[in-house]
């Protein structure tokens, strides 16, 4: 399979029209601008969904509107960067000399 590309067929056009007005019933735009809140992919955020994710968001769409929560949202997994993980092995003693020799006021929770 392709880098990128989707794992299924892909929804029908109605399926997208319902998506998208519930969308808009949700208070969203278009599907850019529920790109954020909706976890969707950039491939998703301009209009094209498998059967199966269209019917997944629609769900979930249906669900919020009658109140339910059901599952939370999908959420990515982020990997540390270099100086994050560089700052993992640091004490919080030294961190905090650090910070305030660069003028910053720290104190302990």
């Amino acid at each position: 399979m392709t880098f990128g590309q989707p794992t299924g067929p892909p929804a029908s056009a109605s399926r997208v029209r319902e998506l998208l007005t519930l969308l808009q019933d949700a208070g969203h735009t278009d599907f850019r601008d529920a790109r954020g809140p909706m976890g969707f992919t950039q491939r998703q955020a301009g209009g094209k969904f498998t059967r199966d994710e269209a019917d997944e968001f629609i769900e979930r769409l249906e669900r919020a509107a009658h109140g339910e929560s059901g599952p939370p949202p999908p959420t990515r997994a982020t990997r540390p960067s270099a100086a994050e993980r560089a700052l993992q092995d640091v004490s919080s003693e030294l961190l905090a000399a650090e910070l305030q020799r660069r003028g910053w006021v720290v104190f302990e929770p």
